[in-house]
Formats: C-alpha cells, sequence, structure tokens
C-alpha cells in the first residue's frame, strides 16, 4: 500500500512539473546509453515488397509435423487424453445447460422426472453404454489429474514410474467406467 502511494505521489509530480525530472542532461545521458545504428529507407512498390517477404519467410525455420514424434511418448497421450475428457465434460455440461435454460422456450421437457422415465425405458445395453460414456471421461479425468498433480510436485519422474503411471491410470479409468456404468 505504501509503495502504491509513492509511486502516485511521484506520477503527480511528474505530471506537475516534468522539466524538473526529463532535463536536457537526463536527456543526453539516456541516450549515451541506447543503442543505435544507421538505416537508410528506399520506396519500393507492393510486389517487390511481396517479393522480399517471401524470400524472408523461405529462411524462417519450419515447426516439425506431429508425425515425427513417438506415439508411446509418455506425456504424449496422458496429456491430451486429459484434455479431450475435460473439454468433452465441460462442454457436456454447457450444452445441457444452455438446452436446459432454453427448454421451456422450445416446449422441450428436461425436467428431472421426463429424463429419468425416458432414460428408464431405453434397453440396458443403451442405458449401459450411455452410462459409460459419462462415466469414463469423468473416471479418466479425476484419475490422471490426481497424476498431474504428482507430477507437478516431482514426484514418479523416472521414465519407468511415469510410463507404468499411465497404464495404471488407463487400466483403473476403464474398470472404474465400466463399474459406474454397469453396477451404479
Amino acid at each position: 500500500m505504501i509503495a502504491q502511494r509513492t509511486g502516485t505521489t511521484a506520477l503527480r509530480r511528474v505530471a506537475a512539473n516534468p522539466n524538473a525530472v526529463f532535463t536536457s542532461t537526463f536527456a543526453k545521458a539516456a541516450m549515451s546509453q541506447m543503442q543505435t545504428r544507421q538505416a537508410t529507407t528506399q520506396k519500393i512498390s507492393a510486389t517487390e515488397a511481396r517479393s522480399i517477404l517471401d524470400a524472408q519467410r523461405l529462411n524462417r525455420p519450419v515447426s516439425p509435423h506431429l508425425d515425427i514424434y513417438d506415439k508411446q511418448q509418455t506425456f504424449f497421450g496422458g496429456s491430451i487424453w486429459q484434455r479431450f475428457t475435460g473439454s468433452g465434460l465441460s462442454g457436456g455440461l454447457y450444452v445441457f445447460g444452455a438446452a436446459y435454460l432454453a427448454a421451456p422456450l422450445l416446449g422441450w421437457h428436461l425436467e428431472s422426472a421426463s429424463l429419468v422415465s425416458a432414460f428408464g425405458a431405453l434397453p440396458f445395453a443403451v442405458k449401459s453404454g450411455v452410462k459409460f460414456l459419462v462415466a469414463w471421461p469423468f473416471a479418466f479425468h479425476a484419475f490422471n489429474g490426481v497424476r498431474h498433480l504428482a507430477l507437478d510436485l516431482g514426484m514418479f519422474m523416472k521414465r519407468q514410474q511415469i510410463v507404468k503411471g499411465g497404464w495404471y491410470i488407463w487400466g483403473a479409468s476403464l474398470v472404474s467406467g465400466l463399474y459406474l456404468a454397469f453396477f451404479l
């Protein structure tokens, strides 16, 4: 708080009397420390400018395509699937929330009783499949989120631990997803 007041007071003093701070000696001292280079300009046409720009672009580095990376890379799979599952879960929540808010205006019946009766009328295989499509991303995102937190703390950073941890996460999320879909 005191630093903020000091800074504000200094700015007010400079605004009231800029010559007291920015004297010619100050400007000369600042200019003597600056690096300068002589540059000349010339007028060129738009086509010449475009050809110069195209020539410069040929010398720029090109970033590699994703095909050069090893698909078994340890962080590649877990990290991207963490983003996919998080985006899918949050996107689904936003879509359902918007539909729930718009339902009365559009004549849709998205209240709990209607959803329960409609879902209850589906065959067991369809119900289990839909439940798995919601449960697996949730389980994977939860387990892999804990793994990411552990990696951020510097735990389990040996390559073998990272690879085993990735397989454990996939296995635990599949088992949890199946359990939630068929037994809950």
